[in-house]
């Protein structure tokens, strides 16, 4: 006879709703359009694709270009050619930015910063308290910073504003009436 598992050749289907454990610890739901997540929320954005467009480049998260930023200050600490560091790390010697400004990189800084101490506003706003941090409040960082000639001043950039300079580096004057050739 037919039980709650039965074969035989016949063209119509037989569902799958039927009360019985499959032995893997949780019930099954009705999936939702993707199969993936819950009926009726979006699980993942994705960018449509449009014939004949190029896919775009994903933006770099904050943290992996935090990590970025760490590797180039620490790799660029023990490169012995600076110059080519720096051009395969595509910084800009002389960059153009999104005004169509000419920067000219002076100098690299890296630095080390420890917060040791916090400063907050008294009540009433008639001065301001100074305390020294514990150790375990204490934090370190490292800054990066790329200085670039910008007419008369000097500019100082984070490591994504000199990564997006167009590079311009075959540019070999540099005019300080605020005009550029």
């Amino acid at each position: 006879m037919h039980g709650p598992h039965h074969h035989h050749d016949h063209p119509h289907h037989h569902d799958h709703d039927h009360p019985h454990d499959h032995g893997h610890g949780h019930h099954h739901h009705p999936a939702g359009p993707g199969h993936n997540g819950p009926a009726g929320r979006a699980v993942q954005w994705q960018t449509p694709h449009r014939p004949g467009e190029p896919d775009p480049a994903p933006a770099p998260r904050p943290a992996d270009l935090d990590l970025v930023e760490a590797a180039f200050v620490e790799g660029f600490a023990r490169a012995p050619d600076a110059t080519s560091f720096l051009r395969l790390a595509g910084i800009a010697f002389v960059g153009e930015d999104a005004a169509g400004r000419r920067l000219h990189l002076l100098r690299v800084e890296a630095e080390d910063v420890v917060d040791v101490g916090s400063v907050a506003p008294l009540l009433g706003g008639g001065g301001m308290r100074y305390d020294p941090l514990p150790a375990q409040l204490t934090s370190r960082r490292r800054r990066l910073g790329f200085v670039y000639q910008d007419g008369p001043e000097t500019r100082r950039l984070g490591f994504a504003e000199a990564r997006a300079l167009r590079d311009r580096s075959d540019a070999s004057t540099l005019d300080l009436t605020g005009g550029d050739p």
